[in-house]
């Protein structure tokens, strides 16, 4: 809130906080004088989808495999209960959460409302680490995917066969180098790597069904051994569901449909707290996606279960992770097939940007807000920077291996699918919708029970969900420490009465007692004036105005200050103010009072009593504490000339 002057910022500073209005544009400062950042554009949903579906739609890539080896004949079978739950399950869901939560914070916004003060955010900070579990191992485990199409590539094997940890860094390295471009240019890339290569699975699909049709004893003899082997369709159906978690993820894509939605146009009308055609398509996006991978996970499902021989789905098989490729090649020649392998691999490689979207959406909507992560954290290049140091340490860690990744991928995905389904529930119960309940409570079922068999089966997800969410906690509360002595008032507005008061103090000298309002009876006011002046042993005189601080959700890191003024007893002139901290409050007023009027308010404390290291917990946690001291080094932090600096005394 200071007008202090700042040195010019450098140009690579300039551009990696380009976007950012409180730092790029004025030399780090901030508060309720920064300029506004620029409105967003947005883009076609159709365009938004190609983003989000080069995650969703990579899956065909290692689906049907997947399906293959969990369930064998019964893949399509499986399958189709995957469309189900797909369809009728987490469709729906994201499509409520897309009017619900329609600024790109997703389910976890929906569960936020539900809790406040520090447990709320602890809850948050907790999906958020699944949420960046489910991000980061996408950006990892789908470069490394990619590298390994490439290393085993029969061209290439001997050339490449030691390179994947270098081939897999390298493709991270490209994937952050193409967000510090420009989020325009990776909508781009999505764009024609989602365009090339659903045409080139359409492809795939006729030519495998057209072998499938004309030698028809493929349908008789798979038929044939699949009733053998279960003996009826109750039997099927029951073992389908049994190996249904298993192919969760072909789950992945939704969660980050809903974070990029601030990227979708919308109308022209829309606004901020009704971006009705924003939501509108933004449903289309999530449907047209469900329905387009739907029909393709039913079709090569089908295809591969009845034209690859199943001993080539195991590990070192020739379709093993790669089943529609060995039919490209097989079918189609050389040629297509290398052409295939090439769109598979970019595609596999640039999954990840749907996650890195995802990301840039998602964490600066939280951890900036809550004080824990810098001011830049809500800038995209260094944000595209952080997440790309993090993914080499992760694909390091992991040795760039797909199946090692695979469990805390399908744990990221499942979680935030069942507290989005949790979170929908519960938003259709308080709007009395009695019907959509109850559908949502069957659907939380579902995706819960799944969560939970795939924890059970493999916890090696839990585990490194675990590390994620210790990880963010604990930087976010130093972050958190380390700013504890900023400025958090983005803005200051005075009612009537309280501009009134200033007025009649600019012409005198400003003074400002501030005190902890407790009975508010005249005896606490009248008490209160001649402590003060026993205390700095100051002249008979009344023109004191008190300063009275109300603590709201301490958890809460910055938000707007609005002043109320009144006259109590009919002569003591009160401020009140409602804040998550009390010296961050009392500081925004006072340099408000200072820079409306050009004169130096002086404000008034008495001690606190008690431990130092004790009270500056209560403040740290609970907004109060230790006010006097903390309110000086507030306003030290805010205003570096002291000759300026708001006067504080304490006795």
């Amino acid at each position: 809130m200071a007008t202090t002057e700042h040195p010019s910022p450098s140009r690579l500073r300039t551009w990696m906080l380009e976007g950012l209005s409180d730092m790029g544009k004025n030399g780090g400062h901030t508060g309720p004088h920064a300029a506004p950042e620029p409105p967003h554009q947005g883009q076609r949903w159709w365009r938004v989808m190609c983003l989000t579906g080069v995650d969703y739609f990579s899956t065909l890539g290692y689906q049907p495999g997947i399906a293959a080896l969990a369930a064998g004949l019964l893949s399509p079978v499986a399958t189709l209960v995957l469309v189900i739950v797909t369809l009728a399950g987490a469709l729906p869901v994201y499509r409520r959460v897309a009017k619900e939560s329609p600024h790109g914070e997703g389910s976890i916004a929906m569960l936020e409302r539900l809790l406040s003060f520090w447990q709320g955010k602890l809850f948050v900070l907790t999906l958020l680490g699944f949420a960046a579990t489910d991000f980061l191992i996408t950006i990892t485990l789908s470069a490394a995917d990619a590298s390994t199409h490439l290393v085993e590539n029969p061209h290439l094997t001997s050339a490449l066969h030691d390179k994947q940890m270098l081939i897999t860094l390298l493709l991270v390295a490209l994937l952050g180098a193409v967000f510090l471009k420009g989020f325009l240019e990776a909508i781009g890339v999505a764009v024609a790597l989602v365009g090339t290569y659903l045409l080139l699975n359409v492809v795939v699909v006729v030519v495998g069904l057209y072998h499938v049709v004309t030698a028809g004893h493929l349908v008789t003899d798979w038929s044939s051994a699949l009733t053998a082997e279960h003996g009826n369709v109750f039997a099927m159906v029951g073992v389908a569901l049994l190996v249904f978690p298993k192919l969760a993820l072909g789950l992945s894509g939704f969660e980050t449909g809903v974070a990029v939605m601030p990227h979708v146009k919308g109308d022209a009308d829309d606004t901020e707290a009704d971006p009705a055609g924003r939501i509108r398509d933004t449903k289309k996006l999530l449907t047209t996606a469900a329905l387009i991978m739907s029909c393709f996970l039913i079709a090569t499902s089908f295809i591969t279960t009845l034209l690859i021989p199943a001993r080539e789905f195991e590990p070192g098989g020739a379709a093993n992770g790669r089943a529609l490729a060995f039919l490209a090649h097989h079918y189609l020649g050389g040629a297509f097939g290398t052409v295939y392998d090439i769109s598979t691999i970019a595609i596999l490689w640039f999954a990840g940007a749907s996650a890195m979207a995802g990301l840039l959406n998602l964490m600066p909507r939280y951890l900036p807000r809550y004080g824990m992560a810098p001011h830049w954290a809500r800038a995209v290049r260094p944000m595209v920077l952080v997440f790309t140091l993090v993914a080499f340490l992760v694909t390091w860690i992991f040795d760039a291996n797909v199946d090692k990744q695979g469990g805390a991928y399908a744990t990221g995905v499942l979680v935030l699918i069942s507290s989005a389904a949790i979170a929908v529930t519960i938003a259709a119960r308080k709007a009395g919708q009695r019907g959509w309940t109850i559908g949502f409570a069957v659907i939380s079922a579902v995706f819960l029970y799944t969560t939970v068999v795939n924890v059970i089966e493999r916890p090696d997800g839990v585990k490194i969900g675990a590390c994620f969410i210790a990880g963010i906690i604990l930087i976010s509360l130093l972050s958190r420490l380390l700013r504890a002595f900023e400025l958090r008032v983005t803005s200051v507005t005075l009612d009537p009465m309280a501009e009134r008061f200033i007025r009649d103090m600019a012409s005198r000298k400003m003074r400002f007692i501030a005190n902890e309002p407790d009975q508010r009876d005249k005896a606490e006011y009248r008490d209160k004036i001649e402590q003060i002046r026993e205390d700095n042993d100051m002249p008979e005189q009344d023109d004191f105005v008190f300063a009275e601080v109300t603590v709201t959700d301490p958890s809460e890191f910055e938000g707007g200050l609005t002043v109320h003024g009144e006259i109590l007893h009919g002569r003591y002139r009160v401020l009140t103010l409602h804040s998550p901290s009390v010296p961050n409050a009392l500081a925004a007023l006072l340099l408000h009072v200072r820079d409306t009027t050009g004169c130096t308010p002086h404000i008034y404390f008495e001690w606190t009593e008690g431990n130092p290291f004790r009270n500056f917990l209560r403040f740290f946690l609970f907004g109060s504490g230790e006010v006097a001291p903390v309110t000086r080094e507030v306003l030290r932090e805010a205003e570096p000339d002291r000759e300026r600096r708001p006067r504080v005394h304490t006795g």
